[in-house]
């Protein structure tokens, strides 16, 4: 019987992204680039927001001022994305794993499947989430302070792949926005949507997604 895998390559393997993919916590961007806007005088909504999360902290800073009618200027958009990060990490108290992903990690441990966490986040923001996955060991992570330019750019993914070994033919990309999608396929990465973000399987697979799931339980079920 036809399996959606029989059109992937095995994955040599995996980079996964964080907020939305590996943890619940992209209302708590939300609310933190909210406030962060507010503070800067700048329109902003929820609506305008869920499909950007994920991207470029500093693009996103950019994209969301031009909107409104703001042209920032020189690192302006840094500064944004940085006071973002700031109340990020006041809010993003409890972080809780979605559903699937400590058993995948696992599962992928247990293949010895290489992985790593590759994130647009800065690396201040993203300890409370991966203390929160409770793994027994510490990951391999990239962010956006490796890069100059983090998702939709290839530049996270092909470091990720760097750090793992991996040709990126080779490699997965799991991730829950079209930015991550959109990297992979920059890459030359096989893209996983997973739709625990903010975004839809017909989006996922409009912005290059091979194979979309719901969760990670899902996608665990699917591996040999």
């Amino acid at each position: 019987m036809h399996r959606p895998l029989d059109d992937l390559p095995p994955p040599a393997a995996v980079l996964l992204d964080l907020d939305g993919t590996l943890v619940d916590t992209v209302e708590t961007r939300i609310q933190a680039w909210l406030a962060t806007f507010a503070e800067w005088g700048i329109p902003a909504s929820r609506a305008q927001l869920e499909p950007l999360i994920g991207v470029d902290g500093r693009r996103l800073a950019r994209d969301v001022a031009a909107a409104g009618g703001r042209d920032l200027g020189a690192g302006q958009d840094e500064a944004v994305d940085r006071r973002a990060g700031e109340i990020y990490g006041r809010l993003n108290r409890d972080p809780q794993p979605l559903p699937g992903a400590r058993e995948l990690l696992a599962t992928l441990d247990a293949h010895g499947t290489p992985w790593a966490i590759a994130t647009s986040s800065r690396r201040e923001q993203v300890a409370a989430s991966v203390d929160a996955l409770q793994l027994p060991r510490s990951p391999t992570i990239v962010d956006g302070t490796h890069v100059e330019h983090a998702k939709p750019a290839p530049d996270l993914l092909l470091l990720g792949a760097r750090e793992l070994g991996a040709k990126p033919d080779a490699t997965w990309c799991v991730g829950d926005s079209t930015w991550d999608m959109r990297a992979a396929v920059a890459a030359g990465m096989v893209p996983v949507g997973v739709t625990t973000g903010a975004v839809g399987a017909d989006t996922l697979r409009e912005a290059g997604a091979r194979l979309t799931v719901h969760s990670l339980a899902d996608l665990k079920a699917l591996l040999p």
